[in-house]
């Protein structure tokens, strides 16, 4: 099923899987059989060593969203599948970015690490490593002025999310 690129937007889905071997194989193929590109994916354990979630952020509609969902819980692994309201949810990503950094440009780079609130790894006589975390929007503004300096090699993680306040999605399984 090919998805009309027209009217998509930016979904994030959380879900709730057991820890064990193939699982995240399972739920990606059941992304890429519906014709979801998935734009980011990070998973990881929870406080429960027996359960593992994975956010997946898609460009979609309601309708396939919707679909997605039930075919989601479908999955013997799958316990939980939330879509995060962007509005009630706090998203972070992690950026390493190594920057050509001579001498002369080291007090610029200060400059962009200072008003992003990024922390200098690593320094060497030619280049340094630069580490930020926050939305996407901020990381994609910090990555445009460092093209100047010179990007030598990034890597960033996918987005992880959390609803906001008393909301827990895995409420019902710790309980």
């Amino acid at each position: 099923m090919l998805m009309n690129t027209e009217n998509l937007r930016r979904y994030t889905v959380g879900v709730l899987v057991s820890n064990e071997p193939g699982v995240l194989s399972r739920v990606s193929g059941l992304f890429s059989r519906r014709g979801f590109n998935i734009e980011s994916l990070a998973v990881g354990p929870t406080q429960d060593a027996e359960v593992s979630r994975i956010t997946i952020v898609v460009l979609g509609d309601d309708a396939h969203i919707e679909q997605l969902v039930q075919q989601l819980y479908k999955l013997i692994c799958v316990q939980k599948v939330q879509v995060m309201d962007e509005r009630n949810s706090v998203e972070r990503q992690l950026l390493l970015v190594k920057v050509a950094a001579g001498v002369s440009e080291r007090e610029g780079l200060m400059r962009l690490v200072d008003i992003f609130k990024a922390k200098v790894l690593d320094v060497t006589k030619s280049s340094m490593i630069l580490q930020i975390t926050g939305d996407n929007d901020k990381i994609t503004a910090l990555l445009r002025l460092l093209e100047d300096y010179g990007i030598r090699e990034l890597v960033r993680t996918g987005v992880v999310s959390l609803e906001r306040g008393d909301g827990v999605m895995n409420s019902d399984i710790f309980d």
